[in-house]
């Protein structure tokens, strides 16, 4: 049973990995109706629509499963982003009258010192505050995550001193349903310049599920009216999203937008790819130029990436899935309501503050 789209108004029809899209009919009561609320960056933008398209596909199997796409309307974006939006996602003010059982949110890269600070607050707390009363449960991606609990409980991320970037092998530490059938060490790909401490997180009844000795806390959870599940890591990223992400913070420095030289990705790459990306390093240290990311070593390195074994990640998401399956015969729809802010204005009005 493939995945159906439902890309709004204006629907492209394409198709991603047995993905069908189907914009504008009508879907069955049976099937499970899942939004992502995608805020990525305009350069991941597509890339994070497909990852978690062909994720939810191989997890879904035999559970029919419609997935619509939402935007937040204060996250910046270039024309293109903007046209790309347009053309296949519905507004922020959709998803307050739709009826979802469960609900994906991404993150995006931070630009103030303080998330609550950043634009889109106002409006990802109104996505949460609405997650929280009529979903079933709700997935928060990195930088999401450190909103979600920032907002509910107060807890601040923490800098890092330099970037968590790499394949890190995550250990179960929990019995949670969701981890049924998952093996006991998971590989997750981790991204970014903060971290939230595992200690403020329980002592505010977090339950951590799966954490690494280099990574700290990975995936992490909440009971409520709505299952809230936590990522700090990228489960959904392909074999080669470190790749890019790596060659875009090299272009920033190459550009003169980062001060130093990134580090290699941790886990992720063989000798021989390690010493091809050293070499370029030290002509980009002694020559710095944006010129110098056109003799960046692409093809070579993406020969020697292994194939990503995403089979433990597919089943957690299968148990998401069936998670969802179970409670929506539970479900009342009359318990569907917007959030205060939205009873009267389409979009959110920005929060001073936490919210």
């Amino acid at each position: 049973m493939p995945v159906l789209i439902d890309r709004g108004p204006s629907g492209r029809g394409q198709v991603y990995a047995g993905c069908v899209d189907l914009p504008a009919l009508p879907v069955p009561d049976r099937f499970l109706e899942v939004g992502l609320v995608n805020n990525m960056p305009d350069a991941a933008l597509e890339s994070t629509e497909r990852q978690f398209l062909e994720l939810l596909n191989a997890a879904a199997h035999d559970i029919p499963v419609r997935l619509r796409l939402f935007s937040l309307p204060d996250v910046p974006r270039t024309d293109a982003g903007r046209r790309h939006l347009d053309a296949s996602y519905a507004g922020i003010a959709a998803l307050w009258n739709s009826r979802l059982d469960g609900l994906i949110v991404t993150g995006t890269e931070p630009r103030a010192p303080s998330l609550a600070d950043e634009p889109y607050w106002g409006s990802l707390t109104a996505v949460l505050d609405w997650a929280q009363a009529n979903t079933a449960s709700t997935v928060w991606s990195c930088l999401a995550a450190h909103a979600a609990v920032l907002h509910m409980d107060g807890i601040e991320r923490r800098l890092l001193a330099e970037k968590c970037s790499g394949l890190f092998e995550c250990a179960k530490v929990s019995s949670h349903p969701l981890l049924a059938g998952v093996p006991a060490r998971i590989a997750i790909p981790h991204s970014r310049c903060n971290e939230l401490a595992e200690e403020a997180l329980t002592g505010c009844n977090y339950e951590i599920l799966t954490r690494s000795p280099d990574a700290g806390v990975d995936a992490f959870v909440k009971p409520g009216k709505s299952l809230f599940v936590f990522f700090q890591g990228h489960p959904e990223y392909d074999g080669r999203a470190l790749l890019r992400e790596y060659r875009r913070d090299i272009g920033r420095y190459l550009r003169r937008e980062r001060k130093t030289y990134p580090n290699m990705p941790r886990g992720y790459f063989d000798a021989a790819a390690v010493a091809s990306l050293s070499a370029f390093r030290n002509a980009a240290l002694a020559h710095r130029n944006e010129e110098l990311l056109e003799s960046f070593p692409l093809a070579f390195i993406e020969t020697r990436l292994g194939a990503t074994n995403r089979a433990p990640v597919v089943r957690l998401y299968r148990n998401w899935l069936s998670y969802l399956g179970s409670q929506k015969a539970e479900r009342r729809p009359s318990s569907r309501v917007p959030p205060k802010a939205q009873r009267t204005r389409s979009v959110p009005l920005p929060l001073v503050g936490r919210g």
